[in-house]
């Protein structure tokens, strides 16, 4: 594979990694790490870092070293307010178009992301959470509103895999996954936006939680 393939590739599971939150803000980034694990040259992460640097989701020390960017206070509004007009936007395209095959993965993300949880496979239900919010703007059938999607690097409102204190939002996401799939089956926009709204809401609230106070 050729060296700039390589580096997409690095990139993507990086990037992955961050929007799942599975690396948080102020984790190290370590060229020799990463070129190990994911058995890559240096030269091909450095360059996936740049290109995730440049996207604003790492960033470089002073003094050396290649960080996961922390999440402020308004980062976390403007994420919260971009995923609404995003979400519930690509919501009523969803409806619109009512694509059967769409509804389907819907339902299969939603098994895949208990299955994980009840097997105590976090990381993995995360990247399933990633997975059903992709899911639902790709389920519009709007190739530019993808592409806005994705470019914007939206990371969810998720906490570092050991944080004990936010269990239950794994059981939380799941209920309001699920409820919004049956909105779709029974045809019920409405229901489905307001879910999405206290799906989104609780989020919000959570994270704030999580992000260390202003001076």
């Amino acid at each position: 594979m050729k060296e700039n393939s390589l580096a997409s590739f690095v990139y993507g599971e990086i990037r992955k990694k961050i929007l799942a939150n599975q690396l948080t803000g102020g984790s190290r980034l370590a060229e020799n790490t990463w070129a190990t694990k994911l058995e890559v040259s240096r030269v091909a992460v450095r360059e996936a870092l740049i290109r995730l640097s440049g996207e604003g989701l790492v960033e470089f020390g002073e003094k050396g070293g290649c960080f996961v960017r922390s999440i402020t206070t308004e980062d976390v509004k403007e994420i919260r307010e971009l995923r609404e007009v995003l979400e519930l936007g690509a919501l009523k395209l969803l409806f619109r178009n009512r694509n059967k095959e769409v509804i389907k993965e819907l339902d299969q993300i939603c098994d895949d992301f208990s299955s994980m949880v009840e097997r105590g496979y976090h990381s993995g239900a995360c990247e399933a959470d990633v997975k059903f919010h992709e899911t639902l703007i790709k389920g519009a059938g709007n190739v530019r509103l993808m592409n806005i999607y994705t470019n914007s690097n939206i990371p969810l409102f998720h906490f570092k895999l050991s944080s004990s204190g936010h269990v239950n939002d794994y059981s939380e996401t799941d209920t309001e996954h699920r409820r919004i799939v049956e909105c779709l089956k029974n045809n019920d926009l409405e229901a489905a936006s307001q879910t999405l709204l206290q799906h989104l809401n609780r989020g919000e609230k959570l994270m704030l939680e999580m992000v260390p106070l202003e001076s």
